[in-house]
């Protein structure tokens, strides 16, 4: 269909990257991984998303959206590239709403799970917390209220990480895609602490072997489009997932 389906911002991001070896991590990534100098990355990401309703119809679509429209979010993501395309791929979402966890699975092939968040993103400290049924994820960081917000570097890893506008999802093997519009993200570098990572190490057994490598906060997109999900097919680029996987099998 044409035009977007919803339009919303998505404020406070904070994004920690980690390191993980491509063919540990391909064997449960249903699309061919996009890697960097032979290195995969995975990003847990902490935001808020806000004033989300239909892109169409005015307040008379608008009011089915606050069920659902303002919210946080942590995601696990990892990049991927299909059909000529490259974008994310998500591993894992927690979501504070339980309709989010109804809706989201169906609609978009998005892998919601209800957990409990609490987030605080302030000038100068930062703290969150997610808590799943047993395990959580928290973090701490220390910010610079004068600190200077860019677009990033052209060629960067930042680049590499932020400047996604397609998201592949697969949910009871139906495999989809949605774009999203919205400017460069404005970010800084940030160093952060993780103090609990248990909600993560329980989701993913390859979880120890990653490798912490950064992070970046921006204060936020205002704008943000989201597509209609589209169906996608399995393509010749699959294949090459293959060699990912036979190397890490030999590994172990």
């Amino acid at each position: 269909m044409k035009g977007p389906l919803f339009g919303g911002a998505w404020m406070s991001v904070l994004l920690i990257h980690y390191e993980v070896e491509p063919g540990r991590l391909q064997a449960e990534v249903p699309f061919r991984l996009d890697v960097r100098d032979g290195k995969a990355y995975v990003s847990v990401v902490a935001f808020s998303q806000e004033r989300l309703r239909f892109a169409f119809g005015g307040e008379m679509t608008n009011w089915v959206g606050r069920w659902f429209a303002n919210h946080d979010f942590l995601n696990v993501r990892t990049y991927v590239r299909h059909g000529g395309e490259t974008g994310i791929f998500f591993l894992a979402e927690w979501v504070p709403k339980r309709v989010a966890t109804w809706l989201g699975p169906p609609l978009f092939g998005l892998p919601y799970r209800f957990g409990r968040i609490e987030y605080e993103h302030g000038e100068q400290l930062m703290r969150g917390r997610v808590q799943g049924r047993e395990s959580g994820f928290s973090y701490r960081a220390k910010r610079d209220g004068a600190e200077c917000f860019a677009p990033c570097e052209h060629g960067s890893l930042d680049e590499f990480l932020l400047e996604r506008y397609v998201a592949f999802t697969e949910w009871r093997g139906w495999r989809r895609r949605f774009r999203v519009s919205h400017e460069p993200w404005p970010q800084a570098r940030l160093e952060v602490t993780v103090d609990d990572e248990s909600l993560l190490r329980e989701h993913f057994a390859w979880w120890p072997e990653t490798r912490r490598v950064g992070a970046n906060f921006s204060p936020g997109a205002s704008t943000v489009t989201i597509g209609w999900p589209q169906f996608v097919k399995s393509g010749k680029e699959d294949n090459e997932n293959i060699d990912y996987r036979e190397q890490w099998l030999h590994r172990v």
